[in-house]
């Protein structure tokens, strides 16, 4: 039985829109680089704030938030304070009430992705938690990064 392909850095040209975010000294680990699960949050940071700069998503009065339901990443170089991460964005996928948003970290310098992931957001209404149609606004700010 063969293996699937190991997957691969990519460059910043594979994403659609880019959002900076500083690393702080606690981010490192004992080995000198940047921990593996602030990475996670990472890929949190910078969609929920893409999100709320483009207007889409209202965090504290929305009546439809997305869950994350599903997460993976790759790593492929070492990140560590002190630097500058460019988190690059696109979505692989737009369904009804799900998207796959995938993200490529970055070093300040580095022009393949140090870290590559994705995780995938279920929209569903605040207050019962059900799945829900993405609203018009957020489906075309969306399109914007497919």
């Amino acid at each position: 039985m063969s293996q699937p392909p190991r997957p691969q850095p990519l460059p910043r040209a594979a994403y659609r829109v880019f959002r900076t975010i500083g690393t702080r000294w606690m981010d490192n680990d004992v080995y000198g680089h940047v921990n593996n699960v602030v990475y996670y949050s990472w890929f949190d940071t910078a969609v929920n704030a893409y999100l709320i700069e483009q207007g889409v998503l209202d965090i504290h009065q929305g009546g439809v938030i997305g869950l994350v339901i599903e997460t993976q990443c790759n790593y492929f170089d070492s990140l560590a304070f002190p630097d500058t991460i460019h988190a690059g964005l696109r979505v692989a996928h737009l369904g009804r009430s799900s998207v796959r948003y995938e993200v490529g970290l970055f070093s300040s310098t580095g022009e393949l992705t140090a870290a590559a992931g994705h995780f995938v957001h279920v929209y569903v209404d605040r207050r019962t938690r059900r799945p829900v149609p993405l609203p018009p606004d957020l489906q075309a700010v969306l399109a914007g990064l497919q």
